[in-house]
């Protein structure tokens, strides 16, 4: 299996701060703004640009929360293997908040779409917007499109792209497999 490298480390770490950049721009001191950051694989991303918000822009009283989707997929029960859910992670209400779903891959739009009927029971927001790392733009099953995005990604349906992170795989890196 080949696989060719979409991003660097350091190319990484330059999006990252982008990304972040553009949520203080656009949320300030994020009094009235929550972070999302979507099961699993969203998590890191968020952990991420959380620590960028909080060391590099003091952001304080940033809330941070994890939100499993698994039984909200409308797919869940095609899955052949079991599902193995991951533990939400929310302490705090979304409310009339602004949320910001994060999430490393926006690929058929089928996550979002379960993370925006998950998210109904911890309150209502008043906004919702999706940052993700990579954008593969031309698969889209649903009209959702992020509101951040570190880079658009054209790959051809057997395609594959792999996030990697030092947390889990050893090294911050994209691949297209």
């Amino acid at each position: 299996m080949s696989q060719k490298v979409l991003l660097s480390s350091k190319e990484m770490a330059i999006m990252l701060q982008r990304l972040a950049c553009q949520l203080v721009e656009n949320h300030a001191d994020f009094s009235e703004t929550v972070l999302i950051g979507i099961q699993p694989r969203g998590t890191f991303l968020a952990n991420r640009i959380q620590k960028i918000l909080l060391e590099k822009y003091a952001i304080q009283n940033l809330k941070l929360g994890f939100l499993d989707i698994t039984f909200f997929r409308d797919d869940f029960k095609h899955s052949v293997k079991p599902l193995e859910a991951n533990k939400t992670q929310i302490d705090f209400l979304v409310e009339n908040k602004k949320v910001v779903f994060i999430d490393d891959v926006l690929y058929t739009g089928r996550s979002i779409n379960a993370a925006l009927t998950a998210i109904q029971s911890f309150g209502r927001p008043k906004s919702v917007e999706l940052l993700t790392l990579i954008d593969r733009r031309f698969s889209r099953h649903l009209p959702i499109q992020p509101d951040y995005k570190g880079k658009q990604v054209d790959a051809i349906n057997n395609e594959k792209v792999k996030v990697s992170w030092v947390e889990t795989q050893g090294e911050d890196a994209v691949f297209i497999i």
